[in-house]
């Protein structure tokens, strides 16, 4: 043990269910040396964090502007007229989306 190059131990604990992910993507990169695995993606793998805050808002946009759209369906289903202010609301709500996409989508074109 006094040869040993890595003398520094690090214990991690996983579940069943996590064990199994890390031994299929052994199998996937073709070793079984749990240890250099390991290694070798807690030196040089990648971790993501997606910040979703841009989707959050577009989902919000997305679910006021059915709501909307919703009730106006339902009071010209009552009244059987469409008013020009609910027409101009909803291409006010839809553009409003149409814009935070492109935001989110020309955000998304810079990943490398």
């Amino acid at each position: 043990m006094a040869n040993r190059k890595r003398q520094i131990p690090i214990i991690i604990m996983v579940n069943e269910r996590e064990k199994a992910l890390i031994e299929e993507k052994m199998r996937q990169l073709g070793t079984k040396n749990m240890g250099a695995y390991i290694r070798k993606m807690a030196i040089d793998g990648y971790v993501i964090r997606l910040d979703l805050s841009d989707i959050s808002e577009l989902v919000s946009l997305l679910r006021r502007s059915s709501n909307n759209l919703n009730q106006y369906a339902k009071r010209a289903h009552e009244t059987g007229r469409i008013y020009e202010a609910d027409i101009e609301d909803i291409q006010s709500s839809l553009k409003s989306v149409w814009e935070k996409a492109d935001q989110i989508m020309t955000r998304l074109s810079t990943i490398d």
